[in-house]
């Protein structure tokens, strides 16, 4: 299994980017887990999560601002930010369970920079 994350790039304050996080391989053996960001010189931190049960939970700091939807068709995890700020500017990564072994998937990270 292979998750390939994109659509990062540099933005404006109150912009908007959408990311995407496309699984190949088996996919049928993997269940999202959400978004993870590192911004320079920061640990990596949770942006939004799903849980086994479906439910979602944002960070407080996206809340209201970010989105994540799916496209089982396409295999598909997006994250809509909206209203960008520059403290959003990270690395981010999708992320990724086996559905049956819990083993963890990580995208290869997709850059957004928010300039003030």
């Amino acid at each position: 299994v292979q998750l390939q994350a994109s659509g990062g790039g540099l933005v404006q304050a109150g912009g908007s980017l959408r990311l995407s996080c496309a699984a190949s391989g088996s996919t049928f053996s993997i269940t999202p887990r959400g978004w993870y960001r590192q911004a320079p010189g920061k640990q990596r931190e949770l942006v939004v999560f799903i849980s086994s049960g479906g439910t979602i939970t944002y960070a407080d700091s996206v809340k209201g601002r970010f989105t994540i939807s799916r496209d089982n068709a396409k295999n598909t995890v997006y994250l809509q930010m909206n209203n960008l700020k520059p403290e959003d500017t990270a690395v981010y990564y999708c992320h990724a369970v086996g559905t049956s072994t819990g083993y963890p998937y990580w995208g290869q990270g997709t850059l957004v920079t928010v300039s003030s």
